[in-house]
């Protein structure tokens, strides 16, 4: 049976059955994204996917809308109180949203989340309150001494947020990453990706790769030379053919990558050349799309 076909199957249960239960672990599960096969799912922008690896649970992202990602999730059966850990990507909407939802169904769950200025509770830079000599102390700030800790706020305050700065193995052979973005519109953003050790190489889960895709995975290849697949939005929106094809070529012939799941901002341009490039190591994702992993 081959990849496609048993994902066809799979697709064929989840909408007899309402559910992703029965199902074999080593899967990694879309349950957001605006592109997929036809189904009862909501299709809209952002992204969400459920991995399932190793007798271990983890959501990454949370979409676009809490009532569209609540909906998804109820569709195909996930029980969000059952995580190990959620992973975050990025500060944006799309991304985020349905943690409001989440964290009203499990609220102490760990969220594995970038390093950010003013989102997700993190170190603010004490750099901010370098002090300027001949002040008066209404003019200092706090008083001209310097708090022990200051930490940013986030909208959602319920939330048990690890702020990831450094490779962490969040569990045997699963790990989180981050890598920063130069690219024109994100500039120092950090974006967080998770990275799952299979006996066929590593198999990593991006968000929107705003730092590029090839950026995030010569990262992942510090921790495993051996690339199996990505999964996830590979940022192409936008972006003129020649970079979509030249990304591709990147991810075939110098990385190595053996297959690809592009979804989300990859772009219907970016999907048709890896679909080009990749040929029948290419896995259509879309929501409610269900990858297996070895």
């Amino acid at each position: 049976m081959t990849r496609r076909i048993l994902q066809l199957v799979v697709l064929s249960v989840i909408g007899a059955t309402g559910s992703v239960g029965a199902q074999p672990a080593g899967r990694v599960t879309v349950l957001y994204d605006a592109f997929g096969a036809p189904s009862p799912l909501i299709r809209d922008w952002g992204f969400a996917a459920l991995v399932e690896y190793g007798g271990r649970r983890v959501l990454f992202d949370t979409g676009n809308n809490a009532a569209t990602f609540a909906a998804n999730v109820k569709q195909l059966g996930v029980d969000l109180s059952r995580l190990d850990a959620v992973v975050i990507s990025h500060r944006h909407g799309d991304h985020t949203s349905g943690l409001t939802h989440l964290l009203t169904v499990n609220p102490g769950v760990t969220i594995y989340a970038p390093a950010e200025g003013a989102f997700f509770k993190s170190q603010v830079p004490v750099t901010f309150l370098e002090h300027a000599s001949g002040l008066p102390p209404n003019l200092q700030y706090f008083g001209g001494k310097t708090p022990d800790h200051l930490e940013s706020g986030t909208p959602w305050e319920r939330g048990k947020f690890q702020i990831v700065t450094k490779p962490i193995e969040i569990a045997p052979g699963i790990f989180v990453l981050t890598t920063q973005s130069q690219k024109p519109g994100t500039v120092e953003m950090n974006e967080v990706s998770l990275v799952i050790r299979t006996p066929r190489g590593l198999a990593v889960v991006v968000g929107c790769s705003h730092p590029g895709v090839e950026k995030i995975l010569a990262e992942a290849a510090k921790i495993d030379p051996r690339l199996y697949t990505v999964i996830g939005g590979f940022h192409l929106v936008q972006t003129p053919q020649e970079e979509v094809d030249r990304v591709a070529s990147t991810l075939h012939d110098t990385l190595k990558i053996d297959r690809v799941a592009p979804g989300h901002c990859t772009s219907e341009r970016g999907l048709a050349a890896f679909l080009k490039t990749f040929g029948d190591h290419f896995d259509a994702a879309g929501v409610g799309a269900v990858l297996t992993l070895p």
